[in-house]
């Protein structure tokens, strides 16, 4: 078994973990005990729910509260926090526990799983990500709890805490706000600040990356001293969150946020533009807003989180070395840098690959859609983008699609976690280009 597992590439290894969570996922999700119908679930909606959750997206077929059991919403948690740390942070957490040996392959496949720049040092990472986690989910897990045991009786109040805290911080999105209605998420505490903050605020350290973390620890709030990596994540994260709230507050301001008082309304706006980073919670009717409004939203989904994290898309530094690219291109410029660093002309290819292919995924996936189904373009493109970023806010069309729509949208969930890059390089396998360089020629271009 060993000797199979060493043929295999990081990439591969990655997908594999995911796909054998996602299959015991399905098949616990299918029994009986998992519904509170007691009802067998049938296989489609039991996998879309499993990838869903390990996928940490929140698209969801049923309302979670409403539908599945507290069995089945447990096995929903595993599967959110699962799929947010990643597989083989868990492994080799048990195996620091146990005090196995760690070698070269599985710090490898760890160091592709966090998307570390390089193998040393991933171990100690993987440590500070489970410490962090713990930290980061329990304190938010407190909060919640005490906010929630006004409205709930204590035990219930504690679950819900941990249970949204988990969900939040992995950037999943899902909910048990179904007791009060179905699908209505945080409508509800659409003005209260401190159920916002703590969602928002755990939204954003799940979301903002791993390494982050690290180098944050070590240089402390000194921001000369820290790795373009980190300067670029942080300025990109502050400008979309800023930036996509001032918009998204202009839109809707005789809209979904029309008649509330105007600190609420900042706080809807601030928790749309948060929430659209990968989270998919909603504190306004999402299907409500308008066309403008789900544009600049499909464009914050796509964009998404930061890479190394629990949030998806095509991620903020992708976008980032894009600008720069395209920037010193159109300033004639022998080469892209930023804060008096140069950016590899990897990073530029590899942030390429990554767009394009995100895009024409998402095209075709809503070509398919469409014609099968005659939704909505919009709402298509909306659901499309939730589910390729991993976001999980929804126009309201999820549980009204049918079967080829469902599995349209489970391979993009799947694609959007484990990255359409690292997607496309788990099927080269161990094969090496020749080194060979081909006769070059000109094309014409633009």
């Amino acid at each position: 078994m060993k000797k199979i597992l060493r043929r295999l590439t990081p990439t591969q290894m990655i997908l594999i973990g995911f796909c054998m969570v996602e299959v015991i996922g399905t098949l616990l999700l299918m029994l009986p005990v998992s519904t509170r119908e007691g009802i067998v679930t049938p296989p489609v909606n039991a996998l879309f729910t499993a990838v869903s959750a390990s996928c940490v997206t929140g698209l969801v077929i049923a309302d979670t509260f409403q539908y599945w059991s507290v069995f089945g919403q447990c096995v929903i948690l595993f599967l959110i926090q699962i799929g947010g740390l990643g597989f083989m942070t868990i492994g080799v957490f048990f195996a620091i526990v146990l005090r196995r040996k760690i070698g070269l392959w599985v710090r490898g496949t760890l160091q592709e799983s966090v998307n570390f720049m390089q193998t040393g040092g991933v171990v100690r990472l993987a440590k500070k990500i489970i410490t962090g986690t713990v930290i980061f989910e329990g304190t938010g897990a407190v909060i919640l709890a005490i906010r929630f045991s006004r409205d709930m009786e204590l035990p219930q109040a504690v679950y819900y805490g941990i249970f949204h805290s988990i969900s939040a911080f992995c950037n999943a999105g899902f909910d048990l706000m179904g007791k009060d209605g179905a699908y209505i998420s945080l409508t509800q505490y659409s003005g209260d600040w401190v159920v916002n903050l703590v969602i928002m605020l755990l939204i954003i350290i799940g979301g903002i990356g791993f390494f982050i973390w690290s180098d944050i620890s070590e240089n402390g709030l000194h921001f000369r001293k820290y790795r373009l990596h980190t300067k670029i994540t942080i300025l990109m994260t502050l400008f979309l969150i800023f930036g996509g709230a001032v918009i998204l507050f202009i839109l809707e301001y005789y809209n979904t946020i029309a008649g509330r008082p105007l600190n609420e309304q900042i706080l809807c706006s601030l928790f749309g533009s948060v929430t659209a980073r990968t989270a998919g919670f909603n504190t306004v009717d999402t299907g409500a807003l308008t066309d403008s409004s789900k544009l600049v939203t499909i464009l914050l989904m796509f964009i998404g989180g930061s890479p190394g994290s629990t949030a998806g898309g095509i991620k903020t530094t992708t976008a980032v070395v894009l600008i720069a690219h395209v920037y010193a291109g159109l300033f004639d410029k022998k080469e892209c840098s930023m804060f008096g660093r140069r950016i590899g002309e990897d990073a530029v290819r590899k942030a390429s690959t990554v767009l394009c292919t995100n895009l024409m995924l998402c095209a075709a996936a809503v070509v398919i859609i469409v014609t099968a189904t005659s939704i909505d373009v919009t709402d298509v493109m909306f659901e499309v983008a939730s589910a390729m970023g991993t976001v999980g806010m929804s126009a309201g069309i999820t549980r009204n699609l049918d079967t080829i729509s469902k599995l349209v949208l489970i391979f993009l969930m799947f694609c959007g976690r484990v990255g359409s890059f690292t997607f496309a390089l788990s099927m080269k396998g161990h094969k090496v280009d020749p080194p060979v360089k081909l006769p070059e020629e000109e094309v014409m271009v633009g």
